[in-house]
Protein backbone atom coordinates (compact mmCIF):
# COMPACT_ATOMS: atom_id res chain seq x y z
CA UNK A 1 0.00 0.00 0.00
CA UNK A 2 1.17 3.52 -0.82
CA UNK A 3 0.50 6.80 0.97
CA UNK A 4 -2.82 8.44 0.06
CA UNK A 5 -1.12 11.80 -0.37
CA UNK A 6 2.46 11.40 -1.61
CA UNK A 7 2.32 7.78 -2.86
CA UNK A 8 5.38 6.69 -0.86
CA UNK A 9 5.37 3.03 0.26
CA UNK A 10 3.90 2.55 3.75
CA UNK A 11 6.13 0.49 6.03
CA UNK A 12 5.98 1.96 9.56
CA UNK A 13 3.03 0.62 11.57
CA UNK A 14 1.33 3.05 13.95
CA UNK A 15 -1.40 0.93 15.57
CA UNK A 16 -3.10 -2.44 15.18
CA UNK A 17 -6.57 -2.79 16.72
CA UNK A 18 -7.21 -6.26 15.37
CA UNK A 19 -10.40 -6.96 13.41
CA UNK A 20 -13.55 -4.87 13.71
CA UNK A 21 -16.84 -4.33 11.87
CA UNK A 22 -17.75 -0.95 10.40
CA UNK A 23 -18.37 1.24 13.43
CA UNK A 24 -21.65 2.79 12.30
CA UNK A 25 -23.14 -0.36 10.75
CA UNK A 26 -25.70 -0.93 13.50
CA UNK A 27 -27.49 -4.28 13.48
CA UNK A 28 -31.24 -4.77 13.37
CA UNK A 29 -32.95 -7.57 15.29
CA UNK A 30 -33.48 -9.45 12.01
CA UNK A 31 -29.76 -9.24 11.22
CA UNK A 32 -28.61 -10.83 14.48
CA UNK A 33 -28.48 -14.27 12.84
CA UNK A 34 -26.54 -12.95 9.84
CA UNK A 35 -22.70 -13.02 9.92
CA UNK A 36 -20.98 -9.63 10.14
CA UNK A 37 -18.07 -8.55 8.03
CA UNK A 38 -14.98 -7.70 10.08
CA UNK A 39 -12.02 -5.87 8.58
CA UNK A 40 -8.48 -5.41 9.90
CA UNK A 41 -8.17 -2.06 11.67
CA UNK A 42 -4.52 -1.23 11.16
CA UNK A 43 -2.79 2.15 10.75
CA UNK A 44 0.49 3.17 9.15
CA UNK A 45 2.44 6.40 9.12
CA UNK A 46 4.06 7.68 5.94
CA UNK A 47 7.78 8.16 6.50
CA UNK A 48 7.87 11.02 3.97
CA UNK A 49 4.82 13.25 4.62
CA UNK A 50 3.87 11.78 8.06
CA UNK A 51 0.25 11.18 7.13
CA UNK A 52 -1.21 8.55 9.49
CA UNK A 53 -3.71 6.41 7.60
CA UNK A 54 -5.73 3.23 7.70
CA UNK A 55 -5.04 0.21 5.58
CA UNK A 56 -7.73 0.01 2.87
CA UNK A 57 -10.36 -2.70 3.07
CA UNK A 58 -13.78 -1.09 2.64
CA UNK A 59 -15.13 1.35 0.04
CA UNK A 60 -16.68 4.68 1.04
CA UNK A 61 -20.05 3.53 -0.35
CA UNK A 62 -19.97 0.64 2.17
CA UNK A 63 -18.97 2.90 5.04
CA UNK A 64 -21.54 5.65 4.50
CA UNK A 65 -24.72 3.79 3.67
CA UNK A 66 -28.14 5.48 3.29
CA UNK A 67 -28.98 4.39 6.87
CA UNK A 68 -25.75 5.87 8.32
CA UNK A 69 -26.80 6.61 11.88
CA UNK A 70 -24.73 9.64 12.92
CA UNK A 71 -26.86 12.79 13.31
CA UNK A 72 -24.91 15.89 14.37
CA UNK A 73 -27.91 17.57 16.03
CA UNK A 74 -28.07 14.87 18.73
CA UNK A 75 -25.44 16.74 20.79
CA UNK A 76 -26.50 20.04 22.37
CA UNK A 77 -22.89 21.09 22.88
CA UNK A 78 -22.12 20.50 19.20
CA UNK A 79 -25.14 22.58 18.16
CA UNK A 80 -23.85 25.39 20.38
CA UNK A 81 -20.39 25.05 18.83
CA UNK A 82 -21.90 25.32 15.34
CA UNK A 83 -23.95 28.39 16.25
CA UNK A 84 -20.92 30.17 17.69
CA UNK A 85 -18.88 29.36 14.58
CA UNK A 86 -21.64 30.70 12.33
CA UNK A 87 -21.72 34.02 14.17
CA UNK A 88 -17.92 34.29 14.22
CA UNK A 89 -17.34 33.56 10.54
CA UNK A 90 -20.26 35.76 9.44
CA UNK A 91 -18.68 38.71 11.26
CA UNK A 92 -15.13 37.89 10.19
CA UNK A 93 -15.94 37.58 6.48
CA UNK A 94 -18.81 40.11 6.53
CA UNK A 95 -21.23 37.63 5.01
CA UNK A 96 -24.72 38.84 4.05
CA UNK A 97 -27.63 38.09 1.76
CA UNK A 98 -25.37 38.47 -1.27
CA UNK A 99 -22.91 35.83 -0.07
CA UNK A 100 -22.94 32.09 -0.73
CA UNK A 101 -21.97 29.40 1.80
CA UNK A 102 -21.37 25.72 0.98
CA UNK A 103 -20.86 23.02 3.59
CA UNK A 104 -19.35 19.69 2.62
CA UNK A 105 -20.72 16.77 4.68
CA UNK A 106 -23.55 18.96 5.95
CA UNK A 107 -25.18 16.04 7.79
CA UNK A 108 -28.65 16.94 9.14
CA UNK A 109 -28.29 20.71 8.71
CA UNK A 110 -26.93 21.30 12.22
CA UNK A 111 -24.72 24.17 10.91
CA UNK A 112 -26.36 25.53 7.78
CA UNK A 113 -29.65 26.16 9.57
CA UNK A 114 -27.87 29.11 11.21
CA UNK A 115 -27.11 30.66 7.82
CA UNK A 116 -30.67 30.01 6.63
CA UNK A 117 -31.96 31.84 9.72
CA UNK A 118 -29.60 34.75 8.97
CA UNK A 119 -30.82 35.02 5.37
CA UNK A 120 -27.48 33.95 3.88
CA UNK A 121 -27.87 31.67 0.81
CA UNK A 122 -26.30 28.27 1.33
CA UNK A 123 -25.96 24.75 -0.04
CA UNK A 124 -25.22 21.47 1.70
CA UNK A 125 -23.48 18.52 0.10
CA UNK A 126 -24.17 15.29 1.98
CA UNK A 127 -23.75 11.72 0.70
CA UNK A 128 -25.94 9.91 3.25
CA UNK A 129 -29.64 10.03 2.42
CA UNK A 130 -31.02 9.78 5.96
CA UNK A 131 -29.24 12.88 7.26
CA UNK A 132 -29.72 14.76 3.96
CA UNK A 133 -33.48 14.24 4.17
CA UNK A 134 -33.57 15.79 7.65
CA UNK A 135 -31.64 18.83 6.38
CA UNK A 136 -34.05 19.26 3.46
CA UNK A 137 -36.97 19.37 5.90
CA UNK A 138 -35.21 22.31 7.55
CA UNK A 139 -35.31 24.23 4.28
CA UNK A 140 -31.67 23.66 3.37
CA UNK A 141 -30.84 22.96 -0.30
CA UNK A 142 -28.93 19.66 -0.45
CA UNK A 143 -26.98 17.75 -3.09
CA UNK A 144 -26.95 14.09 -2.09
CA UNK A 145 -23.49 13.09 -3.41
CA UNK A 146 -19.89 12.46 -2.35
CA UNK A 147 -17.69 15.51 -2.87
CA UNK A 148 -14.55 15.77 -4.94
CA UNK A 149 -12.92 17.78 -7.73
CA UNK A 150 -15.37 16.61 -10.42
CA UNK A 151 -18.44 17.76 -8.48
CA UNK A 152 -16.66 21.00 -7.53
CA UNK A 153 -15.95 21.77 -11.20
CA UNK A 154 -19.57 21.05 -12.14
CA UNK A 155 -20.93 23.36 -9.44
CA UNK A 156 -18.41 26.08 -10.33
CA UNK A 157 -19.62 26.01 -13.93
CA UNK A 158 -23.26 26.13 -12.88
CA UNK A 159 -22.49 28.91 -10.39
CA UNK A 160 -22.29 30.65 -8.08
CA UNK A 161 -18.91 29.97 -6.50
CA UNK A 162 -18.57 30.10 -2.73
CA UNK A 163 -17.55 32.96 -0.46
CA UNK A 164 -17.22 30.37 2.30
CA UNK A 165 -16.80 26.60 2.20
CA UNK A 166 -17.02 24.62 5.43
CA UNK A 167 -15.83 21.07 6.13
CA UNK A 168 -16.26 19.95 9.73
CA UNK A 169 -15.00 16.51 10.74
CA UNK A 170 -14.93 15.18 7.20
CA UNK A 171 -11.27 15.42 6.11
CA UNK A 172 -10.52 12.19 7.93
CA UNK A 173 -13.44 10.46 6.20
CA UNK A 174 -12.32 10.89 2.58
CA UNK A 175 -10.30 8.11 0.92
CA UNK A 176 -8.95 10.38 -1.84
CA UNK A 177 -7.77 13.36 0.15
CA UNK A 178 -5.93 15.08 -2.73
CA UNK A 179 -9.01 15.02 -4.96
CA UNK A 180 -11.18 16.23 -2.08
CA UNK A 181 -9.00 19.26 -1.36
CA UNK A 182 -8.75 20.15 -5.06
CA UNK A 183 -12.54 20.37 -5.04
CA UNK A 184 -12.30 23.34 -2.68
CA UNK A 185 -9.72 25.10 -4.83
CA UNK A 186 -12.02 24.98 -7.87
CA UNK A 187 -15.30 25.93 -6.15
CA UNK A 188 -14.12 28.88 -4.05
CA UNK A 189 -14.40 32.42 -5.38
CA UNK A 190 -10.98 34.02 -6.03
CA UNK A 191 -11.15 35.71 -2.61
CA UNK A 192 -13.20 32.97 -0.94
CA UNK A 193 -12.29 31.24 2.32
CA UNK A 194 -12.53 27.59 3.35
CA UNK A 195 -12.48 26.37 6.94
CA UNK A 196 -11.82 22.81 8.08
CA UNK A 197 -12.23 21.24 11.51
CA UNK A 198 -10.71 17.88 12.37
CA UNK A 199 -9.24 16.05 15.38
CA UNK A 200 -5.60 16.97 15.91
CA UNK A 201 -3.24 13.99 15.68
CA UNK A 202 -0.96 15.51 18.31
CA UNK A 203 -3.81 15.50 20.86
CA UNK A 204 -4.84 11.98 19.82
CA UNK A 205 -1.37 10.72 20.72
CA UNK A 206 -0.98 12.94 23.79
CA UNK A 207 -4.32 11.88 25.30
CA UNK A 208 -4.31 8.28 24.12
CA UNK A 209 -7.47 8.70 22.04
CA UNK A 210 -7.07 5.49 20.07
CA UNK A 211 -10.83 4.90 20.16
CA UNK A 212 -11.31 7.71 17.63
CA UNK A 213 -9.77 5.32 15.12
CA UNK A 214 -12.21 3.35 12.99
CA UNK A 215 -12.70 2.36 9.37
CA UNK A 216 -14.75 5.44 8.51
CA UNK A 217 -11.65 7.52 9.24
CA UNK A 218 -9.05 7.09 6.51
CA UNK A 219 -6.55 9.73 7.71
CA UNK A 220 -5.30 11.24 10.97
CA UNK A 221 -3.76 14.66 10.50
CA UNK A 222 -1.09 16.80 12.03
CA UNK A 223 -1.09 20.47 11.09
CA UNK A 224 2.30 20.07 9.41
CA UNK A 225 1.03 17.33 7.12
CA UNK A 226 -2.18 19.21 6.39
CA UNK A 227 -0.25 22.28 5.20
CA UNK A 228 1.69 20.06 2.79
CA UNK A 229 -1.49 18.48 1.43
CA UNK A 230 -3.19 21.84 0.95
CA UNK A 231 -0.19 23.41 -0.77
CA UNK A 232 0.01 20.48 -3.19
CA UNK A 233 -3.68 20.84 -4.08
CA UNK A 234 -4.25 24.55 -4.58
CA UNK A 235 -4.96 25.92 -1.11
CA UNK A 236 -2.89 28.11 1.20
CA UNK A 237 -3.35 28.10 5.00
CA UNK A 238 -3.57 31.57 6.55
CA UNK A 239 -4.81 30.87 10.09
CA UNK A 240 -5.39 28.05 12.58
CA UNK A 241 -7.13 27.72 15.93
CA UNK A 242 -6.95 24.98 18.54
CA UNK A 243 -10.36 23.77 19.73
CA UNK A 244 -11.49 21.59 22.62
CA UNK A 245 -14.03 19.66 20.52
CA UNK A 246 -13.55 15.90 20.04
CA UNK A 247 -10.76 15.82 22.59
CA UNK A 248 -8.66 18.45 20.81
CA UNK A 249 -9.27 19.64 17.26
CA UNK A 250 -7.95 22.20 14.82
CA UNK A 251 -9.88 24.78 12.83
CA UNK A 252 -7.85 25.64 9.74
CA UNK A 253 -8.54 28.64 7.50
CA UNK A 254 -7.44 28.44 3.85
CA UNK A 255 -7.66 30.44 0.64
CA UNK A 256 -6.43 30.39 -2.94
CA UNK A 257 -2.70 31.27 -2.88
CA UNK A 258 -2.74 33.55 -5.95
CA UNK A 259 -5.91 35.55 -5.29
CA UNK A 260 -6.69 35.27 -1.57
CA UNK A 261 -6.72 38.52 0.41
CA UNK A 262 -6.51 37.24 3.99
CA UNK A 263 -3.28 38.03 5.91
CA UNK A 264 -1.25 35.12 7.25
CA UNK A 265 -1.59 34.80 11.02
CA UNK A 266 1.34 34.13 13.33
CA UNK A 267 -0.72 31.15 14.58
CA UNK A 268 0.46 29.21 11.53
CA UNK A 269 4.18 29.34 12.27
CA UNK A 270 3.54 28.93 16.01
CA UNK A 271 1.69 25.64 15.58
CA UNK A 272 4.19 24.33 13.03
CA UNK A 273 6.89 25.06 15.59
CA UNK A 274 4.94 23.36 18.36
CA UNK A 275 4.55 20.17 16.35
CA UNK A 276 8.20 20.18 15.35
CA UNK A 277 9.25 20.61 19.00
CA UNK A 278 6.99 17.68 19.95
CA UNK A 279 8.88 15.51 17.45
CA UNK A 280 6.05 14.95 14.99
CA UNK A 281 8.46 15.19 12.06
CA UNK A 282 10.43 12.18 13.34
CA UNK A 283 9.63 8.46 13.15
CA UNK A 284 10.21 7.99 16.90
CA UNK A 285 7.12 10.05 17.73
CA UNK A 286 4.85 7.40 16.23
CA UNK A 287 6.33 4.43 18.09
CA UNK A 288 4.90 3.14 21.37
CA UNK A 289 1.28 4.13 20.78
CA UNK A 290 0.28 0.46 20.63
CA UNK A 291 1.33 -0.03 24.27
CA UNK A 292 -0.81 2.90 25.37
CA UNK A 293 -3.88 1.48 23.62
CA UNK A 294 -3.27 -1.97 25.09
CA UNK A 295 -3.20 -0.55 28.63
CA UNK A 296 -6.57 1.17 28.18
CA UNK A 297 -8.06 -2.05 26.78
CA UNK A 298 -6.77 -4.14 29.68
CA UNK A 299 -7.83 -1.65 32.37
CA UNK A 300 -11.33 -1.31 30.90
CA UNK A 301 -11.85 -5.05 30.59
CA UNK A 302 -10.51 -5.52 34.10
CA UNK A 303 -13.04 -3.00 35.43
CA UNK A 304 -15.95 -4.79 33.71
CA UNK A 305 -14.84 -8.18 35.00
CA UNK A 306 -14.43 -6.87 38.55
CA UNK A 307 -17.86 -5.19 38.53
CA UNK A 308 -19.43 -8.37 37.19
CA UNK A 309 -17.80 -10.54 39.86
CA UNK A 310 -19.13 -8.22 42.57
CA UNK A 311 -22.65 -8.22 41.15
CA UNK A 312 -22.67 -4.51 40.28
CA UNK A 313 -24.99 -3.37 37.49
CA UNK A 314 -23.17 -1.65 34.63
CA UNK A 315 -24.46 -0.02 31.45
CA UNK A 316 -23.05 2.16 28.72
CA UNK A 317 -24.12 5.57 27.48
CA UNK A 318 -23.67 6.84 23.94
CA UNK A 319 -23.65 4.42 20.99
CA UNK A 320 -20.80 6.36 19.41
CA UNK A 321 -18.32 5.09 16.84
CA UNK A 322 -15.49 5.57 19.34
CA UNK A 323 -17.37 3.33 21.74
CA UNK A 324 -17.54 0.60 19.13
CA UNK A 325 -13.78 0.77 18.66
CA UNK A 326 -13.19 0.37 22.41
CA UNK A 327 -15.77 -2.39 22.88
CA UNK A 328 -14.52 -4.49 19.97
CA UNK A 329 -10.84 -4.02 20.82
CA UNK A 330 -11.53 -5.01 24.44
CA UNK A 331 -13.82 -7.89 23.47
CA UNK A 332 -16.68 -6.58 25.64
CA UNK A 333 -20.02 -8.32 25.12
CA UNK A 334 -23.54 -8.17 26.66
CA UNK A 335 -22.53 -10.44 29.55
CA UNK A 336 -20.33 -7.61 30.88
CA UNK A 337 -22.18 -4.59 29.44
CA UNK A 338 -25.86 -5.56 29.05
CA UNK A 339 -27.10 -2.44 27.23
CA UNK A 340 -26.13 0.98 25.95
CA UNK A 341 -28.39 4.02 26.15
CA UNK A 342 -28.53 6.53 23.31
CA UNK A 343 -30.79 9.53 22.61
CA UNK A 344 -30.76 8.96 18.84
CA UNK A 345 -34.01 7.19 17.81
CA UNK A 346 -32.25 5.86 14.70
CA UNK A 347 -29.99 3.72 16.95
CA UNK A 348 -32.54 2.65 19.56
CA UNK A 349 -33.79 -0.88 19.09
CA UNK A 350 -30.64 -1.86 17.21
CA UNK A 351 -27.45 -3.57 18.32
CA UNK A 352 -23.86 -2.35 18.44
CA UNK A 353 -21.78 -3.74 15.57
CA UNK A 354 -19.43 -6.49 16.64
CA UNK A 355 -20.29 -6.57 20.33
CA UNK A 356 -24.03 -6.87 19.57
CA UNK A 357 -24.93 -4.99 22.73
CA UNK A 358 -28.52 -3.66 22.52
CA UNK A 359 -29.10 0.08 22.20
CA UNK A 360 -32.02 1.31 24.30
CA UNK A 361 -33.83 4.43 25.47
CA UNK A 362 -32.77 6.36 28.56
CA UNK A 363 -35.75 5.03 30.51
CA UNK A 364 -33.76 1.83 31.06
CA UNK A 365 -31.34 3.64 33.39
CA UNK A 366 -34.14 4.72 35.73
CA UNK A 367 -35.64 1.23 35.65
CA UNK A 368 -32.37 -0.66 36.25
CA UNK A 369 -30.57 1.86 38.56
CA UNK A 370 -27.06 0.75 37.54
CA UNK A 371 -24.11 1.23 39.85
CA UNK A 372 -21.91 2.38 36.95
CA UNK A 373 -22.68 4.21 33.70
CA UNK A 374 -19.78 3.95 31.25
CA UNK A 375 -19.65 7.10 29.10
CA UNK A 376 -18.37 6.01 25.69
CA UNK A 377 -18.31 9.45 23.95
CA UNK A 378 -15.91 10.89 26.53
CA UNK A 379 -15.59 14.12 24.52
CA UNK A 380 -19.06 15.18 25.76
CA UNK A 381 -18.86 13.58 29.20
CA UNK A 382 -19.68 16.83 31.02
CA UNK A 383 -22.89 17.19 29.02
CA UNK A 384 -23.83 13.57 29.69
CA UNK A 385 -22.99 13.70 33.42
CA UNK A 386 -25.22 16.76 33.75
CA UNK A 387 -28.02 15.06 31.82
CA UNK A 388 -27.83 11.88 33.94
CA UNK A 389 -27.03 13.53 37.28
CA UNK A 390 -30.04 11.74 38.79
CA UNK A 391 -28.05 8.47 39.05
CA UNK A 392 -26.38 10.00 42.12
CA UNK A 393 -29.70 9.50 43.93
CA UNK A 394 -29.03 5.76 44.19
CA UNK A 395 -25.25 6.06 44.49
CA UNK A 396 -24.56 5.64 40.79
CA UNK A 397 -21.18 6.65 39.37
CA UNK A 398 -19.84 7.51 35.92
CA UNK A 399 -16.91 5.78 34.26
CA UNK A 400 -14.65 6.85 31.40
CA UNK A 401 -11.94 4.62 29.91
CA UNK A 402 -9.97 7.13 27.81
CA UNK A 403 -7.30 8.45 28.24
CA UNK A 404 -7.23 6.20 31.31
CA UNK A 405 -9.84 4.52 33.48
CA UNK A 406 -11.58 6.97 35.81
CA UNK A 407 -14.61 6.68 38.08
CA UNK A 408 -16.39 10.02 38.51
Amino acid sequence: MNCRHCQSPLEQEFLDLGFAPLSNAFISFEELRVPELHYPLRLYVCEDCRLVQTEDYARASELFRPDYAYFSSTSASWLDHAARYSNMITDRLKLDGGSFVIEIASNDGYLLKNFVAAGIPCLGIEPTKGTADVAKKRGIPIINEFYGKKLGERLAQEGPQADLMVANNVLAHVPHINDFVKGFAVLLKPTGVATFEFPHLMRLVEHNQFDTIYHEHFSYLSFTTLVKIFEANGLSVFDVEELVTHGGSLRVFAQKPETGKQPISSNVSALLGLENAAGMNKAEYYRGFQDQANKVKNDFLGFLLDANSKGHKVCGYGAAAKGNTLLNFAGARPDLLPYIVDRNPAKQGKFMPGSRIPVVKEDMIREQTPKYVVILPWNIKDEIMHQLAYIRQWGGQFVTAVPDLKIH
